[in-house]
């Protein structure tokens, strides 16, 4: 029988930590070893596998898809305007994402009577990144499916 000392040390604690970095993280928990890096390409492909398993769903109301992607990406700080509205039976719409909420101000590269005033990610990467979006309804039972990717 093990003793519970004996027990607490083969323990590794809550697996946290990225998929594959931990072997007892089974789950991962992505968002906490995210952070806001969305320039890093490894990290962007995680960011679209969460929002993969938050579209890859149907739901009664294609805003109820919105809200889920909007909180998820709102806890690593990456917004996007108003959703126009879904009319017809199917379309696409290209979202620009903010970091932070964008820049505004004094960067310090810019002549003294500019001011910075872009969305905190196009200085990082070329054009920016936006959120894809492209809706289908089912016409068997009137859902909304979402299909979603940061590009």
């Amino acid at each position: 029988m093990k003793t519970f000392k004996k027990y607490i040390k083969e323990a590794s604690g809550f697996p946290t930590g990225p998929v594959g970095e931990n072997p007892n993280n089974l789950a991962g928990e992505v968002t906490d070893t995210l952070g806001s890096d969305v320039f890093n390409p490894q990290n962007l492909k995680r960011i679209n596998a969460i929002i993969g398993a938050i579209s890859n769903m149907e739901y009664l109301l294609p805003e109820h898809a919105i809200t889920r992607l909007r909180g998820s990406l709102d806890k690593i700080h990456l917004t996007f305007p108003q959703v126009p509205t879904m009319e017809g039976s199917s379309g696409e719409f290209d979202l620009p994402l903010t970091l932070f909420g964008g820049r505004y101000g004094k960067t310090g590269s810019e002549a003294p009577d500019e001011i910075t005033n872009d969305d905190g990610i196009s200085h990082m990467v070329e054009g920016g990144l936006s959120l894809k979006l492209r809706y289908e309804m089912m016409p068997n039972n009137s859902s909304c499916k979402i299909l979603a990717k940061i590009e």
